[in-house]
């Protein structure tokens, strides 16, 4: 059973703070209040109980997945939303803020659906993609290895020829939906050691010989399982395979630009929630015969929480118009995941400073996005990584 609050301190329940959205249509406009509707209804009340108990809500991505919210920045032609990158990163910010769980993983599966969408044939487009965009099912993607994580050229995973088909063998590590996802888009070694020597593969989560480890205990995030992958002879007809034989490498890199706005904009609704439970409990707490709220100190912060939660929000926009307007925006992405999942962890270390003692306690959410924050500064690159990859494109690539 979750924890209750004490009840001479329990503050009420709060609902996100509606953000003021920079939206293009009346379209996206509809679709960020049906995405509200969702996460207040669906989402976010039963967000910290099923957090506590590790709970990873399926039910919610089939619902979302009903609703067309799994694949909005794909073609409608495949079932997809048409919408462009400046209104889905707005719908991921309002589903982190109910639950990073949710917020990632819708996160996750655009990413595992990148390859296939961006650089398969019509014909496995029109085969694989309906049901990955809006038939229920959940996708991972398979990059990361125990011994090749932000190495990610020095992969062991391997697949071999053997007549129409390719046979994988090896371990996958830190996979978001490890063991429970319906397909895998994974990157294997097909050639040469180094990155002209991998190629990406469309894998089925029910293939012979694929299984799924006991996912890791985090210290954050527990509904959403993260877990090595095991791959032990898995057949994949060639078919399945992604891009030219050695493009492996390009096309995650590719998928790894897009995704860092994801965990961007999943950062700032994290972010968002921690300011807007700091404000609300501010408000509502009384010491010294006033608010909280009333002291100066505690105005500044909550200001320059707030200032830092804009700054990232225009950040990974700005970089998600480039991308819309096929422009490049690497750069531009790297310093939103960088930013913005800083920002996350100042804002929500900040709102349990703002809670005090209360803060440090399950009775409030505010322990519980600190904790998931942390995540966020290491995945899909870490924050170290980031700073590489802004700096080549400042100064260009390193000496050796």
């Amino acid at each position: 059973m979750f924890p209750k609050r004490e009840e001479s301190v329990a503050m009420p329940d709060r609902a996100p703070q509606p953000v003021d959205r920079q939206l293009p249509t009346d379209e996206a406009r509809d679709l960020i209040s049906l995405v509200r509707d969702i996460a207040q209804r669906e989402i976010a009340p039963k967000a910290a109980e099923e957090e506590y108990a590790g709970h990873f809500p399926r039910e919610v991505f089939r619902l979302l997945s009903a609703s067309g919210l799994l694949g909005l920045p794909y073609a409608s032609e495949y079932g997809g939303g048409d919408q462009p990158y400046e209104v889905y990163l707005q719908v991921l910010e309002e589903l982190a803020a109910a639950r990073l769980t949710v917020g990632l993983g819708v996160s996750v599966h655009t990413l595992a659906c990148h390859a296939l969408a961006h650089y398969g044939t019509k014909e496995q487009q029109a085969e694989h993609l309906p049901g990955m965009l809006g038939g229920g099912l959940l996708g991972a993607y398979c990059l990361s290895e125990a011994s090749s994580g932000s190495d990610a050229a020095s992969l062991r995973t391997r697949a071999r020829r053997d007549g129409d088909d390719w046979v994988i063998s090896g371990t996958k590590a830190w996979i978001t939906h490890g063991g429970i996802a319906d397909f895998y888009t994974v990157m294997a070694r097909t050639g040469v050691e180094g990155p002209r020597g991998i190629t990406a593969f469309l894998v089925r989560g029910d293939a012979d010989g694929l299984s799924g480890v006991t996912p890791e205990k985090k210290m954050g995030m527990t509904g959403s399982p993260t877990a090595q992958v095991h791959f032990d002879g898995v057949r994949v007809p060639d078919e399945r395979r992604l891009g030219e034989e050695g493009q492996g490498f390009s096309i995650a890199l590719s998928a790894l630009d897009s995704g860092r706005l994801g965990i961007a904009a999943c950062a700032i609704g994290l972010a968002q929630a921690a300011l807007d439970e700091a404000v609300g409990y501010a408000t509502e707490r009384l010491q010294f015969g006033r608010p909280i709220s009333d002291f100066e100190g505690l105005r500044f912060m909550l200001a320059d929480m707030a200032t830092q939660i804009e700054a990232g929000r225009a950040l990974y926009l700005a970089a998600a118009r480039l991308r819309d307007a096929g422009l490049p925006f690497a750069k531009q992405a790297a310093m939103a995941k960088l930013h913005c999942t800083d920002t996350a962890m100042k804002v929500t270390t900040d709102a349990v400073q703002v809670l005090g003692g209360y803060g440090y306690t399950a009775d409030f959410p505010v322990e519980r996005y600190m904790r998931e924050a942390k995540a966020l500064q290491i995945v899909e690159g870490t924050n170290q990584i980031q700073r590489m990859v802004i700096a080549r494109h400042l100064v260009g690539p390193e000496t050796r």
